[in-house]
């Protein structure tokens, strides 16, 4: 098992649920950016989400658009990222997993990527451009070295999607909320949480809901259905309009999840 799997191995043991929050690396600064993992991790974060600045993040809203763009005015870059994350390795064991797009895992080498990934202390892996039928060759790589494929499921998936998805993700399956980008409004209703059901029942790997959970209503409600609450907007704007609360907001989503 790598970071993930043990994370969740011991949280199913303890009768927890994990709480995964999301920042863009680089913004504003990756000094910044390895403060913000640290207090995650202080405050009990399970697994940190760090996304990696990109042109066209076409799975964002403009929240973290706005970021990924402060992000790469700082020249930060893929390679840039991996020479933080190893660096960061020096101070915290806590799991990281990477959210990019294909382009800059296509313009690095997917091969290259995933060595590198794994050298710098990366566990998991999440590619909103690339679905499964696509990533043979990333899912093999990835095997052999032990990171984390996730991959995602979303409310208009189908019973072969489903299927699809259990078998090539590892680490955690992520349930996209919503049927749009990241920040949207999350709407829970019964129709969420019977297809999180119907997911639940087609696979034991676990299941983290993202996309749309703001507070910390939210995430306690979805963390009563869910194996883990991701959450990514609603932190990224905090950051941005008044980063004296982050610490408190987050630590209200921790107990509540």
């Amino acid at each position: 098992m790598n970071r993930i799997e043990k994370v969740f191995d011991n949280l199913r043991r303890q009768g927890k649920k994990a709480f995964i929050p999301y920042i863009m690396a680089g913004d504003p600064d990756l000094e910044k950016t390895r403060e913000i993992v640290l207090l995650f991790e202080r405050i009990g974060a399970d697994i940190v989400e760090l996304g990696i600045p990109f042109t066209d993040p076409l799975a964002d809203g403009p929240t973290i658009q706005r970021a990924s763009e402060r992000g790469l005015a700082k020249g930060v870059t893929l390679t840039r990222v991996l020479d933080f994350t190893k660096e960061l390795r020096k101070d915290t064991d806590i799991p990281v997993v990477f959210m990019t797009y294909y382009n800059p895992l296509f313009k690095y080498g997917e091969e290259r990527f995933v060595r590198d990934a794994v050298l710098s202390g990366v566990d998991g892996l999440i590619v909103p451009d690339l679905p499964p039928e696509e990533a043979g060759e990333l899912i093999r790589f990835s095997r052999k070295a032990g990171l984390a494929t996730i991959f995602l499921l979303a409310p208009t998936s189908t019973e072969d999607r489903i299927k699809k998805v259990a078998k090539a993700s590892k680490g955690f399956i992520y349930y996209v909320s919503i049927t749009g980008i990241t920040g949207s409004r999350l709407n829970i209703d019964e129709s969420l949480f019977n297809s999180i059901k119907r997911i639940k029942e087609m696979t034991d790997k676990p299941l983290c809901v993202g996309f749309g959970v703001s507070n910390p209503e939210e995430a306690s409600r979805m963390a009563a259905i869910a194996d883990g609450v991701i959450v990514g907007s609603a932190i990224v704007r905090r950051l941005e309009e008044s980063p004296d609360s982050l610490e408190d907001f987050v630590t209200d989503l921790r107990k509540a999840i």
